[in-house]
This record gives structure tokens, sequence and C-alpha cells, in this order.
């Protein structure tokens, strides 16, 4: 492919797996579109997520599809599923498990909670309480769990969909910045057009929901994700993922800017759009298509600024727009 950004001869082993590995996302997007309709862009971003080995946040209203999305996504792959409805009261045993007494050996046995799956629906975590919310963090950070000082793992494919409520604020806790790190990307499903949702409609009144059919294994989801790691970036590009991130440090009015983390995030999701699009090298705007998404929930925006109207999201816009892309 003549593209500055693809200077490098390909890898052997690759361009051996890419055609199977674009396949594969082929098959989940058609899967999850049939049901989820008119979110193409929010598909394309979960599977790259997906793909990458982060997790999502989805910030939205109810009766979005978030719920479903992820149900969807489980069905296509064939994969374990769990929802944990986040509430006040909830415990992080309720959600890691605990220990029980066996009398009939004297000894203490450890019963997993519903942490221990392949996708897991943290559905409105914002209502849980900080100490129940941090029960995730390892667990998102090393896909394992650490409890009565025995380290369980969890599996490959474990992937986190955590949802809120933007606009109820009334018995929810803001998760912490230690958390939102966690995330690989927060956006919103948002409303479909008139059209869709009449779609919708008709859909849900003249049959049932189209049946979600598995299409992908555990073998498809290793070459799927190991495929996009293989994705070339350029030394160029990587520069330019550092100066975008490193700019959400010096601006005006943040109190905090993105980590290191989501340098690495942009780079991982970003290969797994290049993948999506049947291209063996990241361009420019593959970066500029998930910038906002990876990199806004990591900023904290001070009291000041937050108040007179800026937003993290109008920040990594503007950093967009200055910083130089290279050619």
């Amino acid at each position: 492919m003549n593209n500055p950004f693809s200077l490098l001869p390909l890898n052997t082993n690759l361009m051996q797996h890419f055609d199977t590995a674009l396949a594969v996302f082929q098959r989940l997007a058609t899967n999850l579109e049939q049901v989820i309709q008119g979110q193409h862009h929010s598909i394309r971003k979960l599977l790259a997520a997906f793909a990458s080995g982060g997790h999502v946040l989805l910030e939205d209203l109810p009766g979005t599809g978030k719920t479903t999305l992820a149900k969807m996504l489980a069905l296509s792959l064939q994969a374990d599923f769990q929802r944990i409805q986040f509430t006040p009261d909830l415990l992080p045993s309720d959600i890691l498990g605990v220990s029980v007494f066996d009398p009939r050996d004297h000894s203490f046995h450890f019963h997993r909670g519903p942490l221990f799956t392949d996708i897991l629906l943290a559905d409105e975590i914002n209502r849980a309480s900080p100490r129940t919310q941090s029960a995730l963090l390892e667990a998102m950070g090393e896909k394992q769990v650490s409890i009565d000082g025995t380290r369980y793992p969890l599996g490959d494919s474990f992937f986190v969909i955590a949802t809120e409520n933007p606009i109820e604020f009334h018995g929810t806790y803001p998760l912490p910045e230690a958390q939102m790190d966690r995330f690989a990307m927060r956006f919103s499903l948002g409303y479909v057009t008139l059209e869709q949702e009449v779609a919708i409609l008709t859909q849900h009144q003249t049959s049932q929901p189209p049946a979600i059919v598995p299409c992908a294994t555990r073998e498809d989801i290793i070459l799927l994700r190991e495929t996009a790691q293989a994705v070339h970036l350029s030394e160029e590009l990587k520069r330019y993922i550092v100066e975008l991130v490193r700019a959400t440090r010096h601006k005006t009015g943040v109190q905090m800017g993105a980590s290191p983390r989501a340098s690495m995030t942009l780079m991982k999701v970003s290969q797994a759009l290049a993948l999506f699009d049947g291209m063996n090298f990241v361009t420019p705007e593959h970066i500029q298509e998930i910038a906002i998404s990876v990199i806004a929930h990591r900023m904290k925006i001070d009291s000041q600024a937050h108040f007179s109207g800026t937003h993290a999201q109008f920040i990594v816009e503007e950093i967009l727009r200055t910083v130089p892309v290279p050619v």
C-alpha cells in the first residue's frame, strides 16, 4: 500500500491471518447491527475496545440499548455473560465472591461471584459506593482478583461493559479517576434517527427480534486481538499520539490530564480500527476518530472551568485542531 505510514515490510504472520481476523469483525458487526439498529459507529467503537483488550463505559440515557448491546455481544461470542445491577447496598463480596466455612472438612472454600465471567455488564455502576466500585480495579487492570491472600485469574476474554445515567445525581457516586482510567473508552449510543426508530417499531410489531447466532469462537477472539496488535504503527504516529495526550496536561482549566495509559490505549484501539477498515497500518484518521472517546474521560477539569462551561470533550477537540498532524 502506497502510504507514508506503511513504509516497513508487511508482517508475514499478520498477512497470514489478516483476512480471517477481518472476517471475524465483520461477522460480529453484522450480528449486532441486526438488533442494535442505527448504531454502526458505536458498535465499531465497542468492538475496537474489545479487540484491543480494553473495557467500555457507556454513558447514556435509559432505553437506548446499552444492556441489549452487551447481551448481544455475549451471544455472538457464545461467551459467559453476567449482569450486576449496582445499588448503594451492594458489597464487594457480592461481586467478587466469598469464602464459606464448610463444617465437613473444617475449612473455608471460595465461592466465585458474578465477576468470574467472560463479559460482565456493570449496570448503573455509579450507584454503588466507592468501596464496591474499587472491587473492579484489579480485575479490569490485571484480569485477576486477590481475595484472602489468594490470586484468582480471570479469562483472557474478560470484558467489562459498564453503564451510567449522566443526568441522575441522587443516590449516585462519581467514579474516581483511578476507575475511569481503567476504561479504554467512554461514549454514548445516543438516539437513532426518526426513520430508524420507526423501523424498530415495525420490527417488534410484525415479528420477533432477529435471533442472534454465535458467529465467533474463543480462537477467533484470540486471533482478532493478536492480529490487531500486529497492525503497523509508524514512529511518527506514535509521537503524534503522545503529543495529543501530553497536551491535555498543560491546558488551562485542566486539573489532571490524561495518563500514559491513555497513550497506550489510543495506540491499541487505533490499530483495531485500521484492521476493521481492512488496512495493515494506522493512519492519523484512525487516531482522530477515537481520540475523544479514549482521552476525554481521563481528564479532570477544575471547578472554575467546569462551572464556566468547559468540558473535557471540547478541550480534546481543540487539541486535535492545534497539534500538527504527521504528513
